[in-house]
């Protein structure tokens, strides 16, 4: 169905929006207000994922936008459906040669977790990359310790893949166990009808 890919495509900064909630590219500019986001809950204080405090915003924000530059990653701003900054995500992992990537290093204020916003943002994420980059499988990744997400991520239509275990290095020394989801090229058109009719009954996840 496709051609040759041409990476520099999937490594571009792109803007994306819906009613519910709008992406744009992270800059270093965004950091002071996604520390105010992340201080909604407290968010860095839970151990099993990756959140960064106000004192360490600037320099998560940095990270993200060396990714980008070394083609890893395609980082975003979120904001709500009245255009206050209430988080970010990230492509990452690109791997258009082989036309897969992941949806990763997602976080939200408390004040908007478990409303339309991520199902939102989600139907977004994968439509451009189905539809626009044509991945052939997307991937979602979380802590084995994150029941939350993880019933969040199945939620969606995506299929467990397996656990990787001792997977990464955490702030406290110890490890943690990554459980992996995909959706396939083939499985997006249904993924994309049941993202819709959460969004037309809710989108509460």
């Amino acid at each position: 169905m496709l051609g040759a890919i041409d990476s520099t495509w999937w490594v571009q900064p792109v803007s994306l929006s819906n009613r519910h909630v709008s992406l744009a590219p992270l800059r270093l500019e965004h950091a002071e207000a996604l520390g105010r986001a992340a201080a909604d809950g407290e968010l860095w204080r839970l151990f099993y994922t990756s959140v960064p405090s106000p004192a360490t915003v600037h320099d998560y924000v940095v990270q993200a936008l060396q990714q980008q530059t070394s083609g890893w990653a395609v980082a975003f701003v979120v904001r709500d459906a009245n255009g206050e900054i209430v988080g970010t995500t990230r492509y990452c992992n690109i791997d258009a040669a082989n036309r897969r990537l992941e949806i990763g290093w997602t976080w939200y204020a408390q004040r908007v977790q478990r409303t339309a916003l991520n199902t939102a943002a989600k139907h977004l994420l994968l439509a451009h990359a189905f539809e626009t980059l044509g991945a052939g499988a997307v991937e979602l990744r979380t802590s084995f310790m994150n029941h939350r997400s993880r019933a969040a991520i199945a939620r969606l239509g995506a299929k467990q893949d397996g656990i990787l275990r001792n997977h990464m290095k955490l702030p406290d020394g110890g490890y943690r166990d990554t459980v992996v989801f995909s959706i396939l090229e083939s499985e997006w058109p249904a993924v994309k009808r049941n993202l819709q009719y959460l969004l037309d009954t809710g989108g509460r996840r």
